[in-house]
């Protein structure tokens, strides 16, 4: 996981032998309550340079309303990229899509088109959510039921109802990656106050472990806040790399589902 894209895509997480909560929240029981077609939102990338945070890249994430095989669907997209400045360090130029069922909310297809560094990757994935199957360049592979890309497990679980939570409790999912299912889950850390380059927020607050990649550093490393609204947006992000550490911040925003109430006051 090396992208700008993936970077707030904190759901990919690894397992640990911390207490956990069923897995339905995460399997057909959510209706999509928190966003819809027409949803856009524009976030800021900052590394680290001498101590000092410098702008290196944004990412962008749009919500269509569209058809698939007949089907409606929700298509997402996010892609990201570097500055010109860090361009000449590691390029990034990536775009993710998904196609989402809008009753079920569980992914259709799949894509990955990808620039970083030297390093370039073209995806196609389509589900069979009925015979519980995954198909890609590689072949046809057995998924566990309600399994999700990276784009729509971010998507579902913004409906997630984190007041039957408690700190430490997980809700753990299935996402198929690289042509392999991983075992995650989301980890609920409570909720706070947050200072952004956007504004002060009240926000939900995660503490994902990483899968190991080539940027991001596994283990408990990154630390999430999602707007604690009916919108559950995610407005910081903050982590380690491999060289010094990244902050994102939502910068904007636009046709929310919801009027955006945890945002308490803008800079």
């Amino acid at each position: 996981m090396k992208s700008i894209v993936v970077l707030l895509t904190f759901l990919l997480l690894s397992f640990t032998t911390q207490p956990t909560v069923t897995a339905d929240e995460f399997c057909g029981n959510i209706r999509n309550t928190a966003w819809h077609g027409g949803e856009s939102i524009n976030y800021h990338v900052y590394y680290t340079l001498a101590g000092i945070y410098v702008y290196g890249g944004e990412a962008n994430f749009n919500v269509y309303n569209e058809r698939y095989n007949g089907k409606p669907v929700y298509h997402v997209v996010g892609d990201g990229k570097t500055t010109s400045f860090f361009d000449g360090f590691f390029k990034v130029r990536d775009k993710y899509e998904s196609y989402i069922d809008t009753a079920t909310l569980q992914p259709y297809k799949f894509v990955r088109n990808i620039l970083e560094g030297d390093f370039k990757k073209f995806e196609t994935v389509t589900f069979n959510q009925q015979a519980n199957t995954a198909t890609s360049q590689g072949g046809t592979f057995k998924t566990p039921e309600c399994v999700q890309d990276v784009l729509s497990a971010i998507y579902y679980s913004r409906n997630i109802d984190f007041n039957k939570y408690k700190p430490g409790d997980r809700i753990p999912f299935n996402m198929f990656i690289d042509d392999k299912t991983y075992g995650l889950y989301v980890r609920y850390l409570g909720k706070e106050k947050i200072k952004t380059k956007y504004g002060k927020f009240n926000a939900i607050k995660f503490k994902p472990l990483l899968i190991e990649g080539t940027i991001f550093k596994g283990g408990e490393k990154m630390t999430v806040w999602v707007s604690d609204d009916a919108n559950r947006i995610p407005v910081r992000i903050e982590s380690p790399i491999s060289v010094g550490s990244v902050k994102v911040d939502m910068m904007g925003y636009k046709n929310t589902r919801h009027r955006l109430s945890g945002l308490i006051e803008t800079k």
